[in-house]
C-alpha cells in the first residue's frame, strides 16, 4: 500500500507528540504526492534538512542529510527546494536533544 504525503505527515506528527517533540507543518505540500523534508532546529541557532530518497543499493527507503549548519543557511536551502518543488512538505522539529525519530521503524 502506497502512503500519501498527507498520512505520512500526520503519522509522523501524532509520533512526536507521543514523545513530547513539538514539531510544525512550515509548508503544506500536495496531499497525495508531495515530497516531504523534515528541519530538525535544536534551537542553538543550528539546525539540520533531512530529504527521503532510496538507498541505491537495497532500493529501501531511508532519510539522509540534505544540509546543517546555520538556521538561515537551512532555512535558505528549503526555499531552494520550495523554488523546485512547490508541492514540498516541510515539518520544522524542535528539540534541543536533537531527536527527530526519522531513524525509528516505519518512518522510512
Amino acid at each position: 500500500m502506497r502512503l500519501t504525503a498527507r498520512f505520512w505527515v500526520d503519522a509522523y506528527l501524532a509520533r512526536l507528540r507521543l514523545r513530547d517533540i513539538p514539531a510544525f507543518v512550515t509548508a503544506h505540500g500536495d496531499d497525495t504526492a508531495g515530497a516531504v523534508l523534515v528541519k530538525l532546529n535544536t534551537l542553538d541557532g543550528q539546525a539540520v534538512l533531512f530529504q527521503r530518497g532510496f538507498d541505491l543499493d537495497s532500493g529501501a527507503r531511508r532519510w539522509s542529510e540534505l544540509t546543517a549548519g546555520d538556521e538561515a543557511q537551512v532555512d535558505a536551502a528549503i526555499a531552494r527546494q520550495r523554488g523546485f518543488d512547490p508541492d514540498l512538505w516541510v515539518i520544522e522539529v524542535e528539540d534541543r536533544q536533537g531527536r527527530h525519530l526519522l531513524d525509528e521503524d516505519g518512518l522510512a
